[in-house]
């Protein structure tokens, strides 16, 4: 069974996802068994594979070219190789950024001063966020990215910084508490 598919990522994110002497694309056609055809003038990357595997690395591969077209860097979109790691995009747009200047606020808000506001969530969430064009990218594994979305998408809604991350640790410690709890419900046998 052959694959085909068709990812289209910013022109200006093409000359990371080659690497330098086409490194980071010759590592993830060998990593994920496939082939990248990229076309630099109009950010078309086209993903052959005669075989499509169990482990999904065919479909990792375009999660990675997503990835790193949404600002990631490839170090950081290597990640989605790894356990259950996954990517979220989401889109501005959606949260009413209908000029550059609502645009701007609205990503200033993810970013913080200095960045100090992705970076928290960052390391509060165990999940790495980027912000690009108009999108907010979260990869992470299924409970880090539900604490990072939940955190960006509060941010986007008008929350105050500190009450967000209040909300972030309040749910890694329940999340903590239920796993040692598991763990304890184990121990009686």
């Amino acid at each position: 069974m052959s694959f085909e598919e068709l990812v289209r990522i910013p022109e200006d994110r093409i000359g990371v996802l080659i690497g330098k002497s086409g490194k980071i694309k010759s590592k993830i056609e060998k990593t994920c068994s496939v082939k990248l055809a990229i076309d630099s003038k109009n950010g078309e990357v086209k993903v052959f594979s005669d075989i499509v595997d169990e482990k999904f690395q065919t479909f990792k591969a375009l999660e990675i070219i997503t990835a790193i077209g949404r600002g990631f860097s490839p170090q950081k979109a290597v990640r989605l190789l790894k356990g259950e790691n996954t990517l979220h995009v989401i889109n501005l747009r959606e949260f009413g950024a209908k000029s550059p200047e609502q645009m701007e606020r609205l990503k200033g808000r993810i970013i913080g001063n200095g960045g100090k506001a992705r970076v928290n969530m960052e390391n509060l969430s165990n999940a790495d966020i980027t912000v690009y064009g108009k999108t907010v990218s979260v990869i992470g594994e299924p409970t880090q990215l539900k604490l990072a979305i939940d955190a960006i998408e509060s941010l986007l809604s008008g929350s105050m910084h500190g009450h967000v991350y209040k909300k972030i640790e309040f749910a890694r410690r329940q999340q903590k508490f239920a796993r040692l709890q598991l763990w304890e419900d184990q121990d009686v046998f």
